[in-house]
């Protein structure tokens, strides 16, 4: 009997436009001998509407003017556990929210599916909401000992001006600096400082998508990137390695040149890929993350440190996501890994 399964795609974060290439690719793949699949989009605005058109139109974003377009909804009664969509209910079984973030993986949607008691894959609760927030994540990181470039949070209800809060910078930290919104993903918002008006610029953006900035000591890194998933028991896929055609792995690098590469696995030590892959499945643990995460790394090309960046609960799953890529490399299928995110949801659920 095949599951009912509603993807939830779109959102009204920055990232909307990557939630559309996300579930593009995922819809594409899932087994549809095993899934009525129901589709709700987000739009910009935060209407829900139910889609029944053809799948690149989500890709390109025409999908709001087709005339399948109806208003739907999920409601938090669970006396429902389904779309509402006019006088009709469809029942849903399992929930795939492919919503980066904020609206969908800070925790915000994962609370409507828990009042609703519908299984969903990914994260809980509070798991994406503090991995969403790089200052809470950072402090959780700390707590359990695993290590970090040198940063600073500056909350705009705390520091003040952004002058106050270059000033701080340049007390605590040495030029250059990464400069990035709290509560971002994508690299959306990312600055590296070299100079003062660098710095004051590069904090202004950030504040435009986040009250709160994250501070880093700039460090020449090689950029890794581990796959996690699982609940009770995770486990990590091999350790990518992101070569970025740019002098950072901004947005534009990241989605728009083609000169940009990955490596899977990453040409590493055997023992010091170990290490990563443990390390990675601590901090999973440590944000009390379920179902998947994308742990991300950098090692320092001067003395080989490894520094924890930062846990994604909601990873890309585009045509160059990591996440897919560096399980694939352990043997799974695209359709596969989505069967096991999605067996994950239920396994959770059951808990």
């Amino acid at each position: 009997m095949k599951q009912s399964l509603a993807v939830i795609f779109g959102g009204v974060s920055s990232e909307h436009e990557i939630s559309l290439l996300s579930s593009f690719s995922i819809l594409s793949h899932l087994d549809r001998e095993k899934y009525d699949v129901h589709m709700l989009g987000i739009t910009r605005a935060g209407r829900w509407l139910s889609y029944e058109g053809p799948l690149e139109r989500i890709k390109d974003g025409s999908w709001e003017g087709h005339a399948s377009c109806r208003p739907a909804y999920l409601p938090p009664d669970r006396g429902v556990r389904g779309i509402v969509r006019g006088d009709e209910v469809i029942p849903v079984d399992v929930v795939f929210p492919v919503l980066h973030g904020v609206g969908g993986e800070d925790g915000t949607i994962q609370g409507l599916f828990e009042m609703a008691g519908l299984p969903y894959v990914g994260c809980g609760v509070a798991a994406s909401a503090n991995c969403m927030d790089k200052a809470l994540s950072k402090q959780l990181f700390a707590q359990a000992g695993l290590p970090q470039c040198p940063y600073l949070a500056l909350r705009r209800s705390e520091a003040g001006s952004v002058a106050a809060m270059a000033d701080r910078c340049e007390r605590e930290l040495f030029y250059p600096m990464f400069v990035k919104p709290s509560n971002t993903g994508s690299s959306i918002g990312i600055g590296k400082a070299k100079s003062r008006e660098e710095l004051e610029a590069a904090i202004e953006t950030a504040l435009r998508y986040s009250d709160c900035v994250i501070v880093e000591k700039c460090v020449d890194a090689r950029e890794i990137e581990v796959a996690v998933m699982g609940n009770r028991e995770p486990v990590a896929a091999c350790c990518g390695e992101i070569l970025p055609a740019r002098e950072f792995y901004d947005f534009s690098a990241k989605y728009e040149d083609e000169n940009s590469r990955t490596v899977i696995p990453a040409d590493l030590p055997h023992a010091l890929s170990e290490r990563i892959l443990d390390t990675a499945v601590r901090a999973y643990r440590a944000a009390g993350c379920e179902g998947l995460a994308r742990v991300d790394f950098f090692i320092d090309r001067a003395d080989g440190k490894l520094y924890l960046n930062e846990i994604n609960t909601l990873p890309g799953f585009t045509n160059i996501s990591m996440f897919p890529k560096l399980f694939m490399a352990t043997g799974y299928s695209y359709a596969g890994l989505l069967d096991r995110l999605i067996e994950l949801a239920h396994e959770r659920a059951a808990l």
